[in-house]
């Protein structure tokens, strides 16, 4: 399957499976976001994988009005960047959070990037509210977690007839 079938049957998967994701698609999905693009090849990034269920319950309360797919999922990749390191951190970590989405559909695991950047839980940020539980460094700060599972649900491709091609400007 070439690059761009893989992206238009890329999509967000929120329901799952109770079948786990098989360790060698995992550390794929994890190879295909450490080779990712970074500015000056700094590689900012920290990925940390959970599968702890009680953990997962928890992170499905990061955000205002929760994001309930961390309860089905049978792991999730919470992505954190170094700001000190990159100041182009978000970037970096969103080019990861991409390709580890692409990985993920090309092997048949339903993911969905679940935004933590900016985001509220409560009375805190998200990215607080996910810190006192993993404990990452002060430096590191939170992009997004990326829900893994079995698919529940078969989504159809997108249709390329159907690309808004409006949002395209060419120069010559």
């Amino acid at each position: 399957m070439d690059l761009l079938e893989v992206m238009r049957k890329r999509r967000s998967i929120r329901n799952y499976t109770d079948e786990p994701v098989r360790e060698e698609d995992l550390q794929k999905i994890i190879q295909a976001g450490l080779l990712s693009e970074s500015g000056k090849a700094k590689r900012p990034w920290q990925f940390i994988v959970v599968r702890n269920k009680e953990v997962l319950e928890y992170l499905s309360r990061c955000r205002e009005g929760g994001v309930k797919m961390l309860k089905e999922a049978q792991c999730a990749i919470v992505v954190t960047g170094d700001a000190e390191a990159q100041d182009v951190w978000v970037e970096d970590c969103s080019v990861a959070m991409a390709n580890m989405h692409l990985m993920a559909s090309s092997l048949g695991v339903g993911s969905c990037w679940i935004q933590g950047r900016l985001r509220k839980a409560d009375e805190k940020t998200t990215e607080e509210y996910v810190r006192e539980k993993l404990k990452f460094p002060e430096n590191y700060k939170l992009e997004a977690i990326l829900s893994l599972g079995m698919p529940a649900v078969k989504m159809p491709a997108y249709d390329l007839e159907e690309l808004d091609m409006d949002k395209v400007r060419v120069i010559e």
